[in-house]
């Protein structure tokens, strides 16, 4: 068992998000299984270019010989991007890339954290990165603290919905005209606009995190939305019955 270590973000919304960290054994079981797909990946390269043969074989080949590090680059930035910060290898053992912030990570961020990995990973048998690992308070190798990125745990309810495929819950048709969100200060909507604006960048869990304490704060000064009403649809009728009466 894992001991599970923790960081708190502050974020614009005035709402502390906690994430839990990805510890060495987790990490080292993910590249552990994203090495066996990429050493698959270059072999299957090699057989290509062995079985094309002439000049079109000697350039697969080379590129599956030569090119080992570079494809390993481009499987973990293809993968963190596409996939929501989640390699094969971290998907199989419930991690995630974000940025520190608990935003997705972009591809910038990503190409600077994995151009960093042809330094401290295979080339040095990973030494700097576990000394990185376990030296620094957040868990971050040296590709982390120049991208400014995380390996986060995700949410074991998060996981289990995403491997039965569950679907988001549906869309509750509310009368906004009955909502009295009188209370609800200026401040406090600024955070829900703030929140709206920036939700697609977040992380699943970080999202649901950050609208579930942002709902509860507003949840006793909000009359008439109806019971059970999902966080971010009572964040988004909040914001729109102040529109509408501003």
């Amino acid at each position: 068992m894992e001991y599970e270590e923790r960081t708190r973000i502050a974020t614009p919304e005035g709402v502390e998000l906690e994430l839990v960290l990805a510890g060495l054994a987790s990490r080292f079981m993910a590249e552990v299984v994203d090495g066996a797909l990429i050493l698959a990946l270059v072999a299957a390269l090699v057989g290509l270019g062995a079985l094309a043969g002439g000049a079109a074989g000697l350039v697969i080949l080379s590129l599956g010989v030569g090119g080992v590090l570079l494809i390993s680059v481009a499987f973990h930035v293809a993968f963190e991007v596409l996939a929501g910060g989640r390699t094969p290898g971290k998907r199989m053992v419930g991690l995630r890339v974000v940025m520190e912030g608990g935003e997705a990570i972009g591809l910038r961020a990503s190409a600077v954290r994995n151009l960093l990995r042809l330094l401290e990973g295979p080339p040095l048998s990973y030494a700097p990165a576990i000394v990185a690992i376990l030296a620094t308070r957040r868990n971050q190798r040296l590709g982390d603290l120049a991208a400014g990125t995380l390996v986060v745990r995700e949410p074991r309810g998060a996981r289990s919905a995403r491997r039965r495929g569950t679907p988001s819950p549906p869309a509750r048709a509310v009368r906004l005209a009955d909502w009295d969100v009188s209370a609800v200060t200026q401040e406090e909507l600024a955070a829900i606009r703030s929140f709206l604006e920036r939700r697609e960048s977040f992380s699943p869990g970080a999202r649901r995190g950050l609208a579930r304490d942002l709902a509860e704060r507003l949840r006793a000064k909000v009359a008439g939305p109806p019971p059970g009403l999902p966080a971010e649809a009572l964040l988004e009728g909040v914001a729109s019955a102040k529109s509408a009466r501003s």
